[in-house]
């Protein structure tokens, strides 16, 4: 059973944020009186936070080419003509619009409850050759001069200083292009797809440290801030727990509203792919059950379920915007950086995509975190110790992500006149 245990990627992190906690509790108070000569506080400084420091530089490394390629391609694989119809714009525009609803209900519950206010992550703006006091983003910008400032005129400088706007329209021209002329480029299409595999097991390749991260980056946390970080984190697990609440019922909120519909029968058939969900934590081995649900026990026909449910795996993530969100005002708050009006409008912006961009990436919000992060200035310094309770979180959010998935995929489905309100509503089924 332990040996299984530690097969778990999870369950490592897990197991590194624990025994981080501890150490930093057993070392961080020590005296020079011992055959090293030095503190507890400089041992881990030294010797134990520069592991830290190399995982958040492994992440920083693969941002811009993770959201360059992961853009590209996913457009280069919009190549089915269904996807353009009417069925197909309803899912979008509706994936779309619930993703940047979220992203808003995530920083109103983060703004409300100030997770991070009081909190002092001063000494992590030195991990990864931080500053000790991040500068604020630049204020008084209005919203036709972002709009200017989305184009770059230098798509290589764009890269090298993490303007990542501009990359990102500089990725969706470069997309749209190639699709458009198709087999005329085919080379350089194989190239971008392949490219894409090749940053996803980067990806992959780096997660696989992320134990030896979470426990550097929080026994230096703990061990030279003592319990104030763990309070801290403990804040922020409930935030986001009750956003993600506020979002699960809101879906109910959808089904009556858009739908005409009580939602009761919905959230008790959708039972079983929600356990699934909760216990994988991922959308995509939860699909097949959400599937087989959605149209044998909903009343979603077969041709919605086939179309709009897959897409909305792909690129719909509710719970996953709502953490984005959330992470964002709390790393502003505990660095005390002020945002203004314009950089919440790049907040939910960059937070919309990056959900779509996490979905399939193993650790995808870890990822995408830095993204937005790097989007309104913010310090990466404090993504490890997120990690360390990401898989707590990932549980839920993948929850609410396949709930989303499928009450978006049914009110598709009764636009369009194919639903089967009877089977619905038969509780027995």
């Amino acid at each position: 059973m332990a040996k299984a245990l530690l097969g778990k990627l999870w369950f490592r992190v897990l197991l590194g944020l624990v025994l981080g906690i501890i150490f930093g509790f057993i070392v961080g108070p020590l005296t020079a009186n011992n055959p090293l000569d030095i503190t507890g506080k400089a041992f881990l400084t030294d010797y134990i936070k520069p592991v830290g420091t190399v995982f958040i530089n492994l992440i920083k490394m693969v941002i811009v080419p993770l959201i360059f390629f992961s853009l590209v391609s996913g457009i280069l694989s919009m190549t089915n003509a269904e996807a353009f119809k009417r069925i197909g714009l309803k899912a979008v525009g509706a994936f779309l619009m619930t993703g940047a609803f979220a992203v808003c209900i995530g920083l109103a519950f983060a703004h409300f409850f100030h997770p991070g206010v009081g909190v002092d992550l001063s000494a992590l703006a030195s991990v990864a050759g931080g500053s000790a006091a991040p500068a604020a983003a630049p204020k008084d910008v209005s919203v036709i001069q972002i709009l200017v400032n989305t184009i770059p005129p230098n798509v290589i400088k764009a890269m090298a200083e993490d303007n990542i706007l501009q990359v990102v329209v500089f990725a969706l021209f470069v997309g749209v292009t190639l699709n458009r002329l198709g087999t005329k480029v085919q080379n350089l299409i194989d190239f971008c797809k392949s490219a894409a595999l090749l940053v996803f097991r980067l990806i992959e390749t780096i997660v696989r440290f992320s134990p030896y991260g979470v426990f550097a980056l929080t026994a230096w946390m703990v061990g030279t801030q003592g319990i104030d970080i763990l309070i801290a984190l403990f804040k922020l697990v409930c935030v986001v727990v009750g956003a993600l609440l506020t979002q699960y019922l809101l879906f109910g909120l959808m089904i009556i509203v858009f739908g005409r519909l009580s939602p009761l029968p919905f959230y008790r058939k959708m039972l079983e792919p929600q356990l699934l969900a909760f216990s994988t934590s991922s959308s995509k081995a939860t699909l097949s059950t959400a599937m087989r649900v959605v149209n044998e026990r909903i009343g979603v026909s077969k041709s919605s379920t086939a179309f709009v449910l897959p897409l909305g795996a792909s690129i719909n993530m509710d719970g996953t915007a709502i953490y984005l969100g959330i992470t964002a005002l709390f790393f502003s708050q505990a660095y005390n950086i002020p945002l203004d009006a314009h950089h919440y409008f790049i907040l939910i912006l960059t937070a919309t995509l990056g959900s779509i961009g996490a979905a399939g990436i193993p650790s995808g919000s870890l990822f995408m975190m830095g993204m937005v992060f790097t989007s309104v200035g913010l310090p990466l310094d404090g993504i490890a110790l997120i990690a360390g309770i990401d898989r707590i979180l990932d549980m839920l959010r993948t929850t609410v992500n396949i709930t989303g998935d499928s009450v978006i995929t049914l009110l598709v489905d009764k636009s369009e006149g194919t639903f089967d309100r009877a089977l619905y509503q038969d509780m027995e089924r």
